[in-house]
């Protein structure tokens, strides 16, 4: 059994006097158990809606979802409790609360006993590095703060999913890097992560399998160290000091997508194989002397890939 199956998901949001807008078309994927896996996309490609419906929160309109084993239409009031949300902002905070109240609420929505709801908010407290303002109100919290809090409170339920919607949004480096350690000790639990993010080092960093996403569809799914392996005819050639009269003749070289320069550095954007080799070449009868190659990143992928569509990548 996996931890997630979905299969031709589709969801349509209505719209008075235009066609629907397609949120998901066709959508198949497949997690399995323990798996931390990343979903990158930009603005409006899917990925909230997709974590919606895995977490009951919107029904699809076509197609099935599955959440170990259990269909999230059918069998709704199961799902729930093997899955633990945390949506990007603000909301399911309560900022008249404390931090400790918050999770008893939430720890009382689980219909979790009251000694166990205490202990559980305890160790979430500490986990999270919150137990020193644990009896302050929420209002009271940094934004960073109070997505740590999110993240506590998307684990009282002790869900075997934990779905996290843009969990860095608002966190310091040193909580960044904080939330990367936990979410490694949530899969050697034996959880499994759902991300959404666009922060590329973060799904470098903590994924396991990362699925790129646009307009409702599955572009493609890896390993984000061997994304860059598929396309590498993408290379990227950095030089230094290169001679004016040789930089319009780079961007005549075939396979080459753009020519760039800043300073004394110039930046050559390739996408065909071996077109990184005749620029290297050229550059090399020029008299260039300092100069480097390299496999795109995962951020270089995603642009690629899905192109710039206005989302903002780290």
């Amino acid at each position: 059994m996996d931890a997630v199956e979905v299969a031709g998901l589709g969801r349509e949001y209505a719209r008075r006097r235009q066609p629907p807008r397609v949120a998901l078309a066709g959508f198949d994927l497949t997690v399995p158990v323990g798996e931390v896996h990343g979903l990158l996309g930009p603005n409006g490609a899917g990925k909230t809606t997709l974590c919606k419906i895995l977490s009951t929160v919107l029904l699809p309109t076509s197609g099935t979802a599955r959440v170990f084993g259990r269909d999230v239409v059918t069998d709704t009031k199961a799902v729930r409790t093997l899955v633990g949300v945390v949506f990007g902002g603000e909301r399911g905070l309560y900022g008249r609360l404390t931090a400790r109240q918050n999770l008893l609420y939430w720890s009382a929505l689980y219909r979790q006993p009251r000694a166990v709801g205490r202990a559980r908010a305890d160790r979430l407290l500490e986990r999270l590095g919150l137990t020193g303002r644990a009896d302050e109100r929420v209002e009271t919290f940094s934004r960073g703060m109070k997505q740590r809090l999110h993240l506590a409170r998307g684990l009282v339920g002790d869900p075997r999913l934990v779905i996290l919607d843009e969990p860095t949004v608002g966190m310091d480096p040193v909580a960044a890097k904080d939330f990367r350690s936990l979410v490694r000790e949530l899969r050697d639990e034996g959880r499994t992560v759902l991300i959404t993010t666009h922060d590329m080092a973060e799904a470098e960093a903590v994924c396991d399998r990362v699925s790129l996403i646009d307009g409702g569809k599955l572009l493609a799914t890896e390993d984000p160290r061997t994304i860059g392996g598929w396309l590498t005819k993408y290379e990227r050639v950095v030089a230094e000091d290169v001679p004016r009269e040789v930089l319009a003749s780079l961007s005549s070289v075939p396979g080459v997508r753009g020519v760039s320069t800043e300073d004394r550095t110039t930046v050559v954007e390739t996408e065909a194989r071996g077109a990184a080799g005749a620029v290297v070449q050229a550059l090399v009868r020029a008299g260039v002397t300092t100069m480097s190659t390299g496999r795109p990143s995962l951020a270089d992928v995603y642009l690629h890939v899905i192109g710039d569509r206005g989302s903002v990548v780290r």
